[in-house]
């Protein structure tokens, strides 16, 4: 007899909190749950995705102006700028928040008010599907939970993992150079050491006591009844602890985000769940589940390093080997895809796929395109390289190069290319869709690497940049929206359209995708020279230019990117391309 859901819940719970106390935390859950239901209503498209999709991630206050709080001028520049070339808008953390950009938060359910408010939020949702962070992982010491726990509040009993600070920690997997346990002042006067993977001011939440738990199902529910189309959780890995184990990919954790999946899709079917798991390739699939069952969609976290990697040495056998093992999972999961986020370019991805020489040359290329490069504490003590903290542009083009700005942008279009092309949703940062450079002088004032990344920009000056053709800003925007508009014409091109990885040379990463009887192959140069390839796409028509090719041998220019579909009418007008 099938296992109904009442039934897997509860086992499920038992798994995490015992036989005795399970029945008790399925009741409050199903009470919460119960709460929600005519709270969140169903989205006007029922589609879960197609080859329109896809997703910009931006800060709330990524551009700012003098008329308006920044989220409503960045969805005045999306209406002006942008309209539906993306579907999906991921607002990074907008919560009153005391450190790290956002992601420790104080209060989840309310709006920044330097941002705006829930009512600039939700006309965001009204019109793009709303991605919101769930930042669940930690939250900050100035937040109820950590300042109750600290004053022995009992509503906050446990929310917090409090341990000696002579434990043994050194098997606990740190993403950081900090300390694991750091100590705080309780309202007594005594001193408690809590559990923070990644800073003082980020306290981890203890989610074996099931009252956080609940906690945390309310406040992601809350974000669906507002609105959010996708919730994206946060440094999901690291979500249960056990000492003596690392602490990361618990069955624990996996189990809770399984519950999590199974409470929106009894409530909000239409609010798909992303985790943030930037770890190396067999790790992060993981988060799919069971054929799906866990996580819609998940960070490709490995094209980002193997991209740079191809277009710094100019080939692509590395990308090509790893891509060859990319598979559709089903037609109820898939990947998104992306370059640069408001974080580094992971290394971990890298970890089995890349040599410890050729991750050197990443690490090397860092410091010479003048960004830095984040280290993670082993359990030996010694540091490991965890991120590169750079912006994309400068990262494929040196910041000093004389070249012309046209070979650049071609280059760089090259590295967006892929993502675009790549089975699953693109994920685009603002500030590759926009063109921006490394930001020094934001790092010089916060002192952080990873403010290379995070300019914010003004509206006034942006909209300038933008009305000069000849201007990198308005070079990338142009072709970025040229790319965008094509891709959402092509049915193979459609998240769930098969993908095959062809071998056409080193200099060549080619793939090819397929819908029915519709085929597009898809060919990018990642070398300054002139190639040719055997594609086998007789009678093709280059969506890009509109060329027509006849077959056999396929000429492609430095970092030239074709899309090409046997018999196919192009879109394309203007005989233009990358």
């Amino acid at each position: 007899m099938e296992e109904s859901l009442g039934e897997w819940v509860e086992r499920t719970l038992a798994m995490l909190y015992g036989e005795d106390r399970a029945p008790g935390v399925s009741k409050e859950l199903a009470e919460l749950v119960a709460g929600y239901r005519g709270r969140i209503g169903p989205p006007v498209q029922q589609r879960r995705w197609d080859q329109g999709d896809a997703l910009l991630i931006t800060y709330a206050d990524s551009i700012v102006g003098e008329d308006a709080v920044p989220l409503a001028v960045l969805h005045r520049f999306l209406r002006r700028h942008v309209g539906k070339r993306v579907s999906f808008v991921h607002l990074l953390p907008f919560f009153p928040w005391s450190s790290d950009d956002g992601f420790s938060v104080v209060d989840f359910r309310e709006v920044e008010e330097k941002v705006g408010g829930w009512e600039e939020v939700e006309a965001l949702g009204r019109e793009y599907r709303l991605a919101v962070d769930g930042v669940i992982n930690h939250v900050s010491q100035e937040s109820a939970y950590i300042r109750g726990f600290l004053a022995d509040d009992p509503r906050y009993a446990n929310f917090a993992i409090a341990l000696p600070p002579e434990t043994d920690t050194r098997s606990v997997l740190r993403t950081r150079n900090l300390p694991l346990l750091h100590d705080y002042r309780k309202g007594d006067g005594t001193t408690v050491w809590l559990w923070t993977t990644f800073s003082r001011d980020q306290v981890d939440l203890n989610y074996q006591n099931p009252a956080v738990l609940l906690e945390m199902v309310d406040v992601l529910l809350f974000y669906a009844a507002r609105g959010a189309r996708m919730i994206r959780l946060d440094a999901i890995p690291y979500l249960w602890k056990r000492l003596g184990s690392s602490c990361a990919h618990l069955p624990e954790t996996h189990a809770i985000i399984k519950l999590l999946r199974r409470v929106l899709d009894a409530v909000a079917p239409h609010v798909l769940l992303l985790t943030e798991t930037n770890v190396p390739h067999e790790e992060n699939m993981a988060y799919f589940g069971d054929r799906g069952d866990e996580a819609q969609v998940i960070y490709n976290f490995s094209l980002a390093p193997l991209i740079l990697f191809s277009i710094a040495v100019g080939d692509a056998t590395h990308l090509t080997a790893w891509a060859a093992g990319v598979r559709k999972v089903g037609d109820g999961a898939t990947y998104l895809n992306i370059t640069a986020t408001h974080d580094g370019i992971g290394m971990r991805p890298t970890e089995g796929l890349l040599s410890e020489e050729q991750r050197q040359v990443l690490l090397e290329l860092a410091r010479e395109h003048h960004g830095d490069i984040t280290g993670k504490r082993n359990p030996d003590g010694s540091i490991a390289p965890y991120e590169l903290n750079l912006n994309y542009f400068d990262a494929v083009n040196h910041p000093d190069s004389d070249e012309p700005m046209a070979v650049q942008v071609r280059r760089f279009m090259l590295s967006q290319a892929i993502p675009l092309s790549f089975i699953g949703i693109p994920g685009i940062y603002i500030h590759s869709l926009l063109g921006s450079r490394n930001d020094l002088a934001g790092v010089a004032r916060s002192g952080r690497a990873r403010s290379i990344n995070r300019e914010q920009l003004v509206e006034g000056e942006l909209d300038a940049e933008l009305a000069e053709p000849e201007s990198l800003r308005a070079m990338v925007f142009a072709e970025y929206c040229r790319l965008l508009e094509i891709r959402a014409t092509e049915p193979c091109l459609h998240p769930d359209a098969e993908q095959e990885v062809l071998e056409l040379g080193s200099g060549c990463f080619a793939l090819r995708r397929t819908a029915g009887d519709r085929r597009l192959t898809a060919l990018h140069n990642v070398t300054p020279g002139l190639i040719a390839v055997e594609a086998g796409q007789g009678g093709a028509v280059d969506l890009l230019t509109g060329e027509r090719l006849a077959g056999g041998s396929v000429p492609l220019g430095p970092y030239q990117v074709r899309w090409l579909v046997e018999g196919a009418v192009s879109p394309c007008a203007s005989g233009g391309g990358i």
